[in-house]
Formats: C-alpha cells, structure tokens, sequence
C-alpha cells in the first residue's frame, strides 16, 4: 500500500516476535511478503450472509487488534456487506491510511442485490466496474490482488479474465487470482496473465485427491494457495480427529484445523475470519502450534 499509517497501533521493534509471524512468510507474486497466517473479513459485516448484523465497532476494533498481531494480509470483497455494513467500509474505517506492509486482496465475480439475492456471474463490463468499486470502498490507487472468482467449472473466457489483465495493465491491480478454480481454470488463466494465488475451499474435513495436487502444484509454481473455510465451515471443530488433537495440545479443534492448512504446504496462506476478539487471538494463536506425524495421520484417517 502506498499510504503511511499515522494512526496505526504502536507495534514491537522485533516484528518476528508478532503471533501471526509464528508460521514464517511466503512472496506472494514473487515480490508482496506477507505472513501465512492472516484474516478473512467475510464475517464482520454479518454472521451469515442473511444477518444477523455485526457490531460495527467490534468490527473496526477486531481489525485492528489484528494488525497489532501482525497480520498483514486481508482477504475481502466488494459482495461481502449486510444491509448497510460492508466489510470493505470496515477495513477503511479501521486502517486506512494503510501501513505500507498490509496486503489487501478482493475478489469479483460474484455480486448481491441490495436485497442479498446472489446475481448471475459478472461480465468483462461488470468486473471492471466492480474492481473499480474496490478501489472506491478501500481508497487506494491499486488492489493488492485481485481473484476472479469462478462460479461454475467453465473457463475464464469470453473476455472475463483479459479485463482483470487489462486492468493490470493499467497499473490499477498489482496481482491477480483465481478462486474456486480447478487446474484447468487455473492452466487457462496462466495463459492470459500471471496468477498469484488461488482461493479455494480446503481443510481437514473438506479434501481430496484433486484439491491436494492442486495445492503441490501452486507450491511447485510459486503460486499462493489460500483456503476459504479454513476451518471446513459449520461444525468442523465438532469432528472427532479435530478434538482428539486439540487435546492432545492444550488446542481449540479451529486451531488444530488451521495449523493443518499451515502445515500442508508453506505456500499455504491461511485467512480465518471472526468477528469476536477472543477468536481473532485463539486464530492467529496457532501460527505457532506445530503437529507432528501422529497428529497428521489422525487427520489424515478422520
């Protein structure tokens, strides 16, 4: 970000002594450092996506408590907002003007009405239109990085991802993703322009062959993988291996799942979102909380 923070909470001279510094770091597009363990602001506007509304104040204070952290990777969108709330309103109230080392990354593809009906995958016109929101609601100059999100497993033809490169181009996006994408999304993307990252749906509990060399072969590219629902989503911290390895570390099951994700690969960014403090501290807690061979093969096999 091309902003100083004058405002920004007052952190220690040593930053590798931050919690989220625990899990080390990853280049994401070979020139954007950012710790592996970050935060996800899909849930500060509202607890799902039909409500109930989120504090406005424990949004901003959650956000900046975990920048206090270390954190400087945020994963956002324009579609994430509850009636009035927005979670990009949020980040902006909260850090803005920017400490200089804090990523922020959007995603388009997807768009809500203001009624919250989900609306038909958006055009080339739309996504440009739609990172130029991003931009507006964040008050920078340039995104970070931007993901195309893919709704269905067609490719990013009829124009959808050039217009992101276009955009690149123009110097108003730095690096591009894609999510919710499979290997042939991603190959297809990579013949447009470089990718980044790819955002998509893994942990402990929601795995598989595909998704597993997916994440060897972002690694083997030097591409960021950055799981959505890290903590597999309702009821994950339920399942029985969870819970088994938690107490065998003086864990919480959700700190368990997230140093799963840390472990599977270091080009592994893990992004777990709450809108409650305590949980924002138990989160960025288990970038220090290593498993060993018998702790994997316990969630391996459950």
């Amino acid at each position: 970000m091309p902003h100083e923070n004058t405002t920004a909470p007052h952190q220690p001279h040593d930053a590798n002594s931050l919690p989220a510094a625990a899990a080390g770091r990853w280049p994401l597009g070979g020139d954007l450092p950012v710790r592996r363990m970050g935060f996800g602001a899909m849930r500060l506007p509202g607890r799902t996506w039909e409500g109930p509304a989120g504090d406005p104040e424990a949004a901003v204070a959650v956000l900046r408590r975990a920048v206090e952290l270390g954190v400087d990777h945020i994963d956002t969108a324009a579609f994430y907002f509850y009636k009035d709330l927005s979670a990009n309103a949020f980040i902006r109230r909260a850090l803005h003007p920017y400490p200089d080392d804090l990523v922020i990354a959007t995603k388009v593809g997807p768009d809500r009405s203001p009624d919250h009906d989900w609306l038909d995958a958006a055009g080339p016109a739309k996504l440009k239109a739609d990172v130029h929101r991003n931009l507006r609601q964040l008050g920078v100059d340039r995104l970070d990085l931007v993901y195309l999100r893919f709704l269905s497993k067609d490719g990013p033809g009829d124009g959808r991802f050039e217009a992101l490169a276009e955009l690149r181009e123009e110097g108003l996006i730095r690096h591009l993703g894609v999510s919710n994408a499979t290997a042939a999304q991603l190959a297809e993307a990579q013949r447009i322009a470089p990718v980044a990252a790819v955002q998509n749906r893994y942990s402990p509990v929601s795995r598989d062959a595909e998704a597993d060399a997916l994440v060897e072969l972002c690694a083997r590219q030097g591409i960021a993988f950055v799981p959505f629902f890290p903590l597999g989503g309702a009821g994950a911290p339920h399942i029985a291996a969870l819970r088994e390895v938690a107490a065998r570390h003086g864990a919480s099951a959700a700190q368990v799942g997230l140093a799963w994700s840390l472990s599977v690969s270091p080009a592994v960014l893990a992004i777990p979102g709450t809108s409650s403090l305590a949980h924002l501290e138990e989160n960025v807690a288990a970038a220090a909380l290593t498993l060993d061979a018998e702790d994997l093969a316990t969630l391996t096999a459950g």
